[in-house]
């Protein structure tokens, strides 16, 4: 019975190794995975945001992803679902997309920052109010 159980239990670890799903023909690599999935996530939360920019622009967001990577639908859905029965793995290439839109997030608050100090230093120059000219005082004991 020991036996048995040792046996059901080295096959249940055994098959939790394979995959699920084969290579899809025209997988789409993990690195570019990982963008296009980033890309997908900023478009989307633009349209979200102010969704009239994208339609004045006559952007639709999935469509011009899919155009900038040269890529179509089902070669998109057929990847993501590859990558999708691979947990650990799937789980890194989100991590990195995190990782990547926190960069850009950063990198924009900086760049913001900036352009509002130069703002805030441009109208200080062009400020019509003088700033009143004190002068020490001398003292007037020797």
């Amino acid at each position: 019975m020991k036996n048995f159980i040792v046996v059901v239990f080295v096959l249940i670890l055994c098959s939790c190794g394979e995959k699920l799903i084969k290579e899809p023909d025209g997988l789409i690599p993990k690195d570019e995975m990982v963008d296009i999935l980033s890309d997908l996530a900023i478009l989307n939360a633009a349209r979200n945001a102010n969704p009239k920019i994208l339609e004045e622009q006559n952007i639709e967001p999935t469509r011009f992803v899919f155009e900038k990577y040269k890529i179509d639908s089902l070669q998109f859905v057929t990847s993501d679902t590859y990558y999708a029965s691979l947990p650990k793995e799937y789980e890194a290439m989100y991590l990195e997309v995190e990782e990547l839109l926190n960069k850009i997030k950063d990198s924009m608050t900086e760049a913001k920052k900036i352009k509002d100090s130069l703002l805030m230093d441009s109208r200080n120059k062009k400020s019509p109010i003088k700033k009143p000219n004190i002068k020490e005082a001398k003292d007037s004991l020797p």
